[in-house]
């Protein structure tokens, strides 16, 4: 007799269960310390984003600057600004990976896709995951 796909999930779909606390405490001391971590280097940021072109490059003369060294400081304040908003971005997902965290300890580090539990390597290297291995493949094959 053949089954149907929603049959199929729920007669394979087993409850997942939970983390242990200890477990949980080492993957929120691990956020801890990324967003510690995006933190200083964002400080990092805003002290180059801060600094006027002749300070920049320690001279404090008020002779005016060659246009290359312009360009050369346009370049490096653009591409520090890029990497501070790259950062951004990761801090607010480190942030949420907390909230999740914090507000419901129990699915924390299950798929989001699948419902399936988040291999503790995959969480420990990125503990912001939201998708196990497999369901983050298939969204990455989708993007090409």
């Amino acid at each position: 007799m053949p089954t149907t796909n929603s049959a199929k999930k729920t007669a394979t779909a087993a409850p997942v269960k939970g983390m242990s606390k200890k477990m949980l405490q080492h993957f929120e001391k691990r956020l801890l310390e990324e967003r510690r971590r995006v933190l200083k280097e964002l400080g990092r940021a805003d002290e180059a984003f801060g600094a006027t072109p002749q300070s920049a490059d320690g001279d404090l003369s008020s002779y005016s600057f060659h246009m290359a060294d312009q360009g050369t400081d346009a370049m490096e304040r653009e591409k520090a600004f890029l990497f501070a908003s790259q950062e951004g971005r990761f801090l607010w997902h480190i942030d949420e990976a907390l909230r999740r965290l914090y507000r419901s300890p129990e699915t924390f580090g299950i798929c989001h896709q699948c419902g399936n539990m988040i291999a503790f390597e995959r969480l420990d290297a990125l503990p912001h995951a939201r998708y196990c291995i497999d369901c983050k493949q298939r969204e990455e094959d989708a993007k090409k």
